[in-house]
């Protein structure tokens, strides 16, 4: 809830400066909170953990975006998923640093006991749920394949 408050004071203070990019990144959160709200089995409240899940997923969708747009030399195109991508990363918490990740992994991988490339399901299992807003997948899979590859 806090999350929507702060989105709607950050959207008038872009309406006042006139902030295109602001106002757009801004409109896209508050519409993908309102539709989760109103969603089946929401009970019309999102948990702040669900807010973190909603905005790395609009991270996710852009960064995909951004890709494809970088591959067909769509630089226009590119240069919108940038920005939306900076303003929505200033509502989630502060991402791991990758040697931070991989200190933060290394003790998971002795929580649960992992020894080999085989006990991945179990390291991610555990890891998501410790690391959740603080770390993309992608990154978390790919520092676990390496650990357990040594």
């Amino acid at each position: 809830m806090a999350l929507e408050q702060q989105i709607t004071t950050e959207l008038k203070t872009a309406m006042l400066a006139k902030d295109e990019v602001a106002l757009r990144s801004l409109r896209a959160i508050k519409a993908a909170i309102l539709l989760a709200k109103t969603s089946e089995g929401a009970g019309g409240e999102l948990k702040e953990e669900d807010e973190i899940k909603l905005l790395q997923k609009l991270v996710k969708q852009r960064r995909d975006s951004l890709e494809i747009f970088q591959q067909q030399n769509w630089a226009d195109l590119a240069q919108k998923e940038q920005e939306e991508i900076a303003v929505i990363e200033k509502f989630l918490p502060k991402q791991l640093s990758p040697e931070e990740l991989k200190s933060l992994l290394a003790k998971i991988i002795a929580e649960v006991g992992a020894t080999s490339p085989a006990d991945m399901g179990k390291v991610m299992g555990a890891a998501t749920k410790q690391l959740a807003g603080k770390a993309d997948g992608k990154a978390i899979s790919a520092a676990v394949k390496e650990l357990l590859a040594k």
